[in-house]
Order: C-alpha cells, then sequence, then structure tokens
C-alpha cells in the first residue's frame, strides 16, 4: 500500500519533464502578475492555453505511467531543506492515486479557463483574474504531486492564498473582502493541525517523506498515530469544509462563479479527501481517527443536505450541496480498504456535475443581469435551452437518476457503509439514503424555481443564452455527468487501477444485496422529487420569502445556527482575550514604563529647584553638610 517505485526504475519519457505539469500554469501566473498591462491583451488566452497544455502533458504521462512497473514514479527535482536533521527534498510521486488528482484539475480547470473567457470579457481586472487561477491550478498540482507532506504543505498554503485572492476578487464589495477574510481565518484553524501534524511525524521518525512516514509508522505508539491521524483530519475538514470548519464554503460565493465551480468541484474542497486517502496507512493503524473521520463525514453530509434544502441563492444552494457530497467522499474514506475507491470515484464524478452545475448557475447569473435569488426567476427552461439541458443532466446525476455518474458512485458509498456490518453500519447506511433523499428534495426545489413555472423576473431583465465559449464547457462537463460514473465502475474500474496505492479490496460481506441498495436509494430519492414538487412545483412561488415559518426551517437558513455558534465559542471570547491583553498592555506593561518614567521625570524636576544658582544657597548647603559629617563623627566615636 502507498509503496513508491524505487530509485534504480528510471524515469524517461514525457515522465522525466511531469514537473511540467505545475511548471506551465505557475508560469503563465508569473508573466501575467509580472507584466502588467501589456497582456491584458491575450492575457486570457495565455492562461488557458497554459492549463490546456499542462491537461495533455497529464494524459501522456497517465498513460506511460500505466505501463511502469507497480504504476509509479518518484521523481527528485532538488533540495528544499537541509539543516540539522531535517532533509527534505522536493520531489514529485506520480501514482495512480495523483494521476487521478492530476487529469481532473488540469482537465476540468481547463474548461473553467474556457468558461471564464466569456463569463469576464468585461471585466476590467480580467487579466489579474486568470493570473489567480493559474496560480490556483498550480498551487493544487503540488499539493496532489509531491511526494512528501513538506511539499503537499507548500501547495496547500498556495491554494488557501490563491482562494483568498479569487474570494476577494471584487474586493470594493463588503461581502467579498470578508467572506475571503472568513475563509482565510477558518482555514489557518485547519493549517495549523497540519502543521503540528508533520512535526509529530518529524520528531517522531525524523522524515515527512510518503515513503519514510509509511514505511515507519506502524513503530510508533498507538496514541502518537491516532494524534497524528486527528490532526490531519483538523486540516482535511479546513481545505474541505467539513464539519465543524464549514461555514466558511458557502460565503466563498461572493467570488466570481468561476471561482465557485474550481473551488467547489476539482481542486480546493477535494484536498481533504486526497490528504485522508494519500494517508491511509496511518488510519489504517489507528481505529480511533478512522472513525472520527466516518463521524464528520456522515454529520456533515446531513448538515449541507438539510441547509440546502432552505437557502433561496441559487448559488449558495449548490455551495452546501458540496459541502454534503464532500462529506459523502469523508465517510467513503473513512470506512477504509472497502470504500477508498468508492470516494475517489465519486469525488471525480462529483467534479463532472458540480462544475456543470456551478457554470450552469453562472450562465443563468449571465442571463439575470447577475442575480442569484431564484425567487426571481422562473420560465428560464425556454429562453436558456443549452444552458436548462447541461444544467438538467447535472442535476439529474447529482441526485442519483439511475445510470447517471451519481447513481453508480453514491451508491457504491452507500453499499460500503452497509457492508461495515452492526448497527454503525446500518447507522451510517442510514444517515446516508437519507442525504440521498434530501439532496433530490433541494436539488429538485432548486430546477423548479429556476426553469420552470411563471417568470418572476425583475423588471428591465431580459434573458438571453450565454456565448458559445461558455456553453461548451457545460455541454463537456454534462457528457462527463452522465457517462463517468459507468466508465469509472463498470468499463474502466477505478479499483483496479487504485490497487497499487489502496491494495486490493477486501471481499464484500453484502449485508444487503447491491440491487436492494439501489432500489431503495432509487425510491427514497423520487420520494425526494415528489415532496419537492408538492411543495414548490404545484404552488405559485412568492417572489420574497415568507416572513413566519418554522422553527426548522428557521435553523436551516441560518445554516444551523453554525455562524452564532462559532462567534460564541470562538470569535467573542477572542475579542475579549483581545481586549484583555489591550488593557494589560496599556495599564500593565504600558503603566510600569509610563509610571516609570514619570517618577524619575518628576524627581529630577523636583530636584532640579534646589539649583537656585546664588553662591550663599551652595555655601549654606556645604555647611550643613559639613555639620551632619562631623556630628556623625563625633557620634561614631563616643559609642
Amino acid at each position: 500500500m502507498n509503496e513508491v517505485v524505487p530509485a534504480s526504475v528510471p524515469v524517461d519519457g514525457l515522465l522525466s519533464v511531469a514537473w511540467l505539469v505545475i511548471a506551465l500554469p505557475l508560469a503563465g501566473a508569473a508573466l501575467l502578475l509580472l507584466g502588467g498591462r501589456r497582456t491584458d491583451r491575450w492575457g486570457h488566452l495565455l492562461a488557458t492555453g497554459t492549463v490546456v497544455a499542462a491537461f495533455v502533458l497529464a494524459v501522456a504521462s497517465t498513460l506511460q505511467l500505466s505501463g511502469r512497473p507497480g504504476h509509479a514514479a518518484s521523481i527528485d527535482l532538488f533540495t528544499f531543506i537541509r539543516t540539522g536533521g531535517l532533509d527534505v527534498s522536493a520531489g514529485l510521486l506520480i501514482d495512480p492515486l495523483s494521476a487521478v488528482f492530476m487529469l481532473l484539475i488540469t482537465g476540468v480547470g481547463a474548461l473553467i479557463h474556457v468558461y471564464s473567457i466569456g463569463y469576464m470579457a468585461h471585466d476590467s481586472g480580467r487579466r489579474r483574474f486568470f493570473a489567480y487561477l493559474n496560480l490556483f491550478v498550480a498551487a493544487m498540482l503540488l499539493l496532489v504531486l509531491g511526494n512528501s507532506y513538506v511539499a503537499l504543505y507548500v501547495g496547500w498554503e498556495g491554494v488557501g492564498l490563491a482562494s483568498y485572492l479569487l474570494i476577494a476578487f471584487w474586493y470594493t464589495r463588503p461581502a467579498a473582502a470578508t467572506a475571503a477574510k472568513k475563509a482565510f481565518l477558518m482555514n489557518r484553524i485547519g493549517d495549523v493541525g497540519l502543521a503540528l501534524a508533520i512535526f509529530l511525524m518529524f520528531a517522531q521518525l525524523g522524515t515527512t517523506s510518503y515513503a519514510g512516514v509509511f514505511g515507519e509508522v506502524g513503530l510508533l505508539a498507538g496514541g502518537t498515530v491516532t494524534a497524528i491521524g486527528l490532526l490531519l483530519l483538523l486540516g482535511a475538514c479546513g481545505k474541505s469544509g467539513q464539519f465543524p470548519l464549514q461555514a466558511w464554503l458557502p460565503d466563498a460565493m461572493e467570488g466570481p462563479t468561476p471561482v465557485s465551480a474550481l473551488i467547489h468541484a476539482a481542486t480546493m474542497v477535494t484536498a481533504g479527501v486526497y490528504l485522508i486517502a494519500r494517508s491511509a496507512p496511518v488510519y489504517d493503524e489507528t481505529p480511533t481517527a478512522r472513525t472520527v473521520v466516518l463521524a464528520v463525514g456522515a454529520v456533515t453530509l446531513l448538515i449541507g443536505a438539510i441547509v440546502g434544502c432552505a437557502y433561496d441563492d441559487i448559488k449558495k444552494v449548490l455551495a452546501y450541496s458540496t459541502v454534503s457530497q464532500i462529506g459523502y467522499m469523508f465517510l467513503a474514506v473513512g470506512l477504509g480498504p472497502v470504500g477508498y475507491a468508492a470516494g475517489i470515484a465519486h469525488l471525480l464524478t462529483h467534479g463532472f456535475f458540480k462544475a456543470g452545475l456551478f457554470l450552469g448557475a453562472g450562465s443563468v447569473m449571465h442571463a439575470m443581469d447577475d442575480q442569484v435569488d431564484m425567487r426571481r426567476f422562473g420560465g428560464l427552461a425556454k429562453r436558456l435551452p443549452v444552458t436548462f439541458v447541461t444544467f438538467g443532466l447535472g442535476y439529474l446525476a447529482l441526485i442519483g437518476f439511475p445510470f447517471l455518474s451519481g447513481y453508480w458512485t453514491k451508491d457504491a458509498i452507500i453499499e460500503a457503509a452497509l457492508d461495515r456490518g452492526g448497527w454503525s453500519g446500518w447507522v451510517l447506511g442510514g444517515v446516508a439514503v437519507l442525504g440521498a433523499g434530501l439532496t433530490a428534495f433541494y436539488m429538485t426545489r432548486l430546477m423548479l424555481m429556476t426553469f420552470f413555472g411563471k417568470a418572476r423576473w425583475t423588471p428591465g431583465v431580459h434573458p438571453h443564452e450565454s456565448p458559445p465559449s461558455m456553453t461548451a464547457p457545460m455541454v463537456v462537463l454534462a457528457v462527463g455527468s452522465v457517462a463517468a460514473g459507468f466508465l469509472l465502475v463498470q468499463v474502466f474500474p477505478l479499483a483496479e487501477w487504485l490497487e497499487p496505492v489502496f491494495g486490493e479490496p477486501a471481499e464484500a460481506a453484502h449485508v444487503v444485496a447491491p440491487a436492494v441498495v439501489g432500489i431503495v436509494v432509487t425510491a427514497v430519492m423520487t420520494v425526494g422529487v415528489l415532496a419537492a414538487w408538492l411543495f414548490v412545483g404545484r404552488r405559485e412561488v412568492p417572489t420574497t420569502a415568507p416572513v413566519r415559518v418554522s422553527p426548522v426551517v428557521t435553523a436551516a437558513r441560518r445554516a444551523l445556527y453554525a455562524d452564532t455558534v462559532n462567534e460564541a465559542l470562538v470569535m467573542r471570547p477572542g475579542i475579549w482575550l483581545t481586549r484583555a491583553l489591550v488593557w494589560l498592555d496599556n495599564r500593565g506593561v504600558d503603566g510600569v514604563v509610563n509610571g516609570a518614567a514619570a517618577a524619575l521625570g518628576g524627581s529630577s524636576s523636583r530636584l532640579g529647584r534646589a539649583q537656585t544658582g546664588f553662591v550663599r544657597s551652595y555655601a549654606l548647603g556645604m555647611l550643613g553638610g559639613a555639620v551632619l559629617v562631623a556630628g556623625a563623627l563625633v557620634a561614631v566615636t563616643t559609642a
């Protein structure tokens, strides 16, 4: 498991220059940021071209990888850190797991770049936007291709920086600036966990490379391995927006829509899933940490699904859908060997249909003068035919409609959860099935409010289809939404491709027959669709949300009070602590310093008054001093 090809196996061909997959978008970002306005006319084309070229190289490298022993290549580039006992070599590890992510990041990333050409055509900061997109892609590629936890951490922080720049791209809008700061700060919490895990690895094992850590993790004490696993999980929760660090993800919708697609589909939110999957040997040694991963995934998938049912903002509904779907992936990888392939497969299919849904939402906003309130949509199916069809296919794939992508991969996760056996298997499987029903409800509600019913458009809005530069990527993603799941599960089994990384999975016990699981999940999905039609489809949608609603709806609209809890547990105590420290600094530290200065200054001014400048005063002082000295001498002598 997680074996690295020995150095004796030479790396040749395109694999020897695989570092260009990272270097190309990174060079594009540098050129656009340093080139200034001189690159305005063609900067977007350069940025798109670098990612397309990286995708072509990624495909070629993956094809060559399939013919190597162990399906892996380890490439040393240069010495990154060498001090004391720490020796970190900057290098790449290209194996089936990293190759899958490399293809997803560059492939979906290239489509999002193409889409952005049309979406950002009239934005004055387009060059800067494409530079940030390139930087984001390069950082994410470094994260998944690095051969050590230190290399992963460098990419991890690069993704955090790029996401901050992209979310705050329209920084003159207070909401965008606030959302970017919120994302940055909440991710710092997770990043501290990842950094501490890396420190602990080096302190205990003397190395941070995957080969070194995975080869010796079994020698560590159980408590140490559990601590490493929990700290890694904290980092994963931050980047992937999982409980309890999920509140930043929906607010990230304040950035341009292509950013939402890039963050929520192919890059940032998948980083946590990659970290858990890559660290499989660690979690294999600590059932406690693996159980916590399961709990986090199960709780988060329900939180995202429940909150998604109550929002009217089309992008935030999709954002909470992402929170929920990433929860499914955490649940899968938390199941261990029986769930790794299912989780990664769902991650790949999710990359297609969720990117298509976000780009479709951007197309709707493009037609509706950037409005996001679904209560102001309706009747758009005829006005936006391409958007409607492509968005509709993504919707069907997401809810698990039979034989589309989500049907194959989500059902596989539910089967793996049930196969765990015992009460925990039934609980986890039941939560996953319930999440599937809620997903069908909130996504059908979104479809009905956006594309069907009477037009509720704001006066002056004239919906129109998006240009080909935007619709073409949506068509490609729609094709993936339809076919990717079938191809990954039935035609080119992803589980077989990932065997060199995770090993051959144990034979499934099949507590419940797969056919029965499929029937039950489809039935629950159908109930969710019908419930949405009963509550939304057959009624006229008001243009404003009702003021009086049930406490359950109120809680969902407030994201189950996640921000309230964060404010109570973190923000307000932090403010109080800051105020206390400021008071202590002003009254304590500064008080002592200023008091000493005042005492010296006051005493010196008072002593200065004794300096009158009159000779008689000095003579009198000398006489008085002489009398005191003489008196003292007489007293000593007589004693």
